[in-house]
């Protein structure tokens, strides 16, 4: 691909256009974005890959984890202090110690990401659930609901924008963190900003960090965009006022 570039220079120059932004080393570079636009592609449909599988599998862990924090009071505070401790570890001190075991591999950042994650969604599925009224709980129990139905129809409607929020703060900080997932070689557009920084490629490094921006801003749109449709009764208004309005699962049960 550099020889091309350079080929790409020698024929600007040959033509008396001068040397292009490539060979100036411009921060920003249309030429850049034209020879290396395949490599870019694939290095963001690596992020958005390791990003999304590392959210699902975390969410997946997280939410049995804050029901049993909920349900066993005693298992809170070691749940959420191990979470915690997870997160205070050094990002590369985490890949070294998860290389052994699954190798120089993307299973080595996901792991990592997915444990990162865990602090935030165990902690705001938590809060989700402990912030569904008492009187719901009790009203949904005397019309026969059992602890499944409780949870599936009732409780969990009601704490999704808490769960939601936080599925938007890990995605936003995992598409941040998967890029050093590059010392493994797995880390997406990080691949690129580290190759960059070596050599000190500019319009390498602004490009792969400006579209790491751009992930993060319209993941962060699009998973308010499922809030809003699947807690339509938050967005309520009346004359342009909001207006406070329970879901309808509450109202089936009050």
């Amino acid at each position: 691909m550099r020889a091309t570039e350079a080929l790409t220079g020698l024929r600007s120059l040959a033509q008396g256009g001068g040397p292009g932004c490539l060979e100036r080393n411009d921060w920003i570079c249309g030429e850049y974005l034209r020879t290396r636009s395949q490599e870019l592609l694939s290095a963001t449909l690596q992020h958005i890959g390791i990003t999304a599988v590392s959210v699902l599998i975390g969410l997946l862990i997280a939410f049995p984890l804050a029901l049993l924090a909920r349900h066993r009071r005693g298992v809170a505070g070691p749940v959420l202090g191990l979470t915690t401790v997870l997160y205070t570890v050094p990002s590369l001190a985490m890949f070294a110690l998860l290389t052994p075991v699954f190798g120089v591999s993307p299973a080595v950042v996901v792991t990592g990401l997915v444990l990162y994650s865990l602090t935030i969604l165990v902690r705001n599925v938590l809060a989700g659930l402990d912030a569904v009224p008492a009187e719901v709980r009790e009203a949904a129990r005397g019309m026969g609901y059992g602890p499944a139905r409780l949870l599936l129809e009732v409780e969990l409607p009601l704490a999704l924008p808490a769960l939601v929020a936080g599925v938007r703060i890990a995605t936003v900080s995992t598409v941040a963190m998967t890029t050093i997932g590059s010392v493994v070689g797995y880390g997406g557009l990080g691949n690129l900003i580290a190759s960059g920084m070596e050599g000190f490629f500019k319009a390498e490094v602004l490009t792969a960090s400006v579209l790491c921006v751009l992930l993060a801003l319209a993941a962060d749109l699009l998973l308010l965009g499922v809030q809003r449709l699947l807690t339509p009764w938050t967005r309520a208004r009346t004359g342009g006022r909001r207006v406070r309005r329970p879901a309808p699962v509450a109202k089936a049960v009050g």
